[in-house]
């Protein structure tokens, strides 16, 4: 049974002192902005079984390549497909799964979904409960990009807000992160968070950022782990002029996390209980 329970609290519209004991968290001599986001817009369950709900989630497919980016401009291995193989709702799940065959050119398949035109917005708060697969070569993540103006701006320009991303050989680690120019790629900024008595591939986590005018708070499971201002990165900052997407995806392969090797199984599944926005 689904538990619903779980979600990141809401905070006062003030400037704390954050004192946070667990491993990867921020400083507790850092100061934190937290804002009150406390309107729910988006309350994504996947409850209807069989159905994802088309007024809002766009499904991406192919490797890239007609989007001019082949590999995703990460050199991934894997062809995305809307077909029910790589992409479910189920018992009030999201599956997402990865799979090991030879498919238009590619030796692995997944899903991906994201939804750009259907919802954007600006500013926010962002979370989302998953379990996530596990293996040498598994990438998930849950992430913002930012508005291309109809393809007349390009990356790292426009913006990314990794959420949360994975290694599926580190079943213990995820790391949040921001791209614009002059810190994009390996030179993103970015924080891991490590889990002392948990594990990404076996438990569900919520993954959150909160995101205000001159600063992204990063949150798991209600622990802030990382703040991240215009002070932090090495170029412009690029997060206040204009709306985001979400988008989650699971890519077998690529620069982040190396390919998959003789001990990594398929088929991997990357489980969404819910996606929840929420605006002042």
């Amino acid at each position: 049974m689904k538990n619903n329970n779980i979600r990141i609290k809401d905070f006062k519209a003030i400037i704390i002192f954050v004192h946070v004991l667990l491993m990867s968290s921020c400083n507790t001599d850092e100061t934190q902005t937290v804002a009150t986001f406390d309107n729910l817009v988006i309350n994504e369950e996947f409850s209807t079984d069989g159905n994802l709900d088309s007024s809002l989630w766009n499904i991406e497919t192919g490797d890239g390549t007609a989007q001019g980016i082949p590999g995703w401009g990460n050199n991934e291995l894997e062809y995305y497909t809307d077909r029910t193989e790589n992409l479910s709702v189920e018992n009030g799940y999201l599956l997402i799964t990865a799979r090991q065959e030879s498919f238009n050119g590619s030796s692995y398949t997944s899903a991906r979904i994201q939804t750009k035109n259907k919802f954007q917005t600006q500013f926010g708060r962002f979370e989302a409960r998953m379990r996530l697969p596990n293996g040498q070569g598994m990438w998930p993540a849950f992430w913002l990009l930012g508005d291309d103006n109809n393809g007349t701006e390009i990356w790292p320009n426009i913006g990314e807000i990794d959420i949360m991303e994975n290694r599926g050989q580190q079943p213990t680690t995820i790391s949040g992160a921001v791209h614009g120019p002059g810190y994009s790629g390996g030179n993103s900024i970015n924080k891991e968070f490590n889990f002392s008595d948990s594990r990404v591939d076996t438990d569900f986590h919520v993954y959150g950022v909160e995101w205000g005018e001159n600063y992204i708070n990063y949150y798991v499971d209600d622990v802030l782990y990382n703040q991240i201002t215009p002070e932090d990165v090495t170029g412009e900052w690029v997060f206040n002029d204009r709306s985001f997407y979400i988008i989650i995806n699971l890519a077998v392969g690529g620069d982040f996390v190396g390919n998959p090797n003789s001990e990594t199984l398929f088929p991997q599944t990357m489980l969404i209980d819910y996606v929840k926005v929420y605006q002042q």
